[in-house]
């Protein structure tokens, strides 16, 4: 599995941890999975975005 350095705030972290704690879980395990649901969430989003913007698009060459 590859390993990445990511920085953030101290009390960013600290929420993080207690989280993880309270989950009884990795600090990697939480991160992996919210990075999950952000693209779970992203991949139906775009799609909407993208034909919205068509529809935009379409309407401003009429």
């Amino acid at each position: 599995m590859a390993r990445i350095l990511v920085s953030m705030p101290d009390k960013f972290l600290e929420s993080i941890d207690k989280l993880a704690d309270a989950e009884q879980r990795s600090r990697s395990e939480l991160v992996r999975e919210a990075l999950r649901n952000y693209i779970r969430k992203s991949n139906n989003v775009l799609p909407k975005n993208a034909v919205n913007n068509a529809q935009i698009l379409e309407s401003l060459l009429d």
